[in-house]
């Protein structure tokens, strides 16, 4: 798949999927929501409920910041398949333009964000590389 083209179902995909490592070496994965400003992703933590106040997910970038992410869209019709790989270096953003930018990115993209944007902290993950794969060689990606 071409650059131009994974990036593009990236930024279209409403979900995808975030592995870190933990320090035990052991991959740690949990769906995600994100918006994508040319090769960044930024994705915060919001109010929806959570176990703990202190993800695991933001210990092991503190540790580790590489990280790997993975959008896809499935459909019982298998020509509609395809897959969007990412890997990247995260970093928390606790204030700044960047982190203000970030949060208008996620309430463009959800309207969840609209009324109140999350206060917690906003993770920006700058890629490095990235693969895909899709059944058809669609310019763009299905909505």
């Amino acid at each position: 798949m071409e650059r131009q083209d994974a990036l593009a179902r990236l930024g279209h995909a409403r979900v995808a999927r975030m592995a870190t490592v933990g320090p035990n070496g052991r991959p740690h994965a949990v769906p995600f929501v994100f918006a994508l400003d040319g090769t960044t992703v930024y994705w915060t933590v919001d109010r929806k409920p959570k176990r703990s106040e202190h993800l695991a997910r933001l210990e092991h970038i503190r540790a580790n910041p590489h990280v790997e992410l993975v959008a896809d869209h499935y459909e019982e019709e298998w020509s509609m398949l395809w897959w969007v790989r990412a890997a990247g270096t995260a970093r928390t953003l606790d204030q700044g333009p960047e982190r203000d930018r970030a949060l208008d990115l996620l309430a463009t993209k959800y309207p969840q964000y609209r009324g109140q944007l999350p206060a917690g902290p906003v993770v920006a993950i700058d890629l490095s590389h990235w693969s895909g794969w899709s059944a058809q060689a669609a310019p763009t990606p299905p909505v």
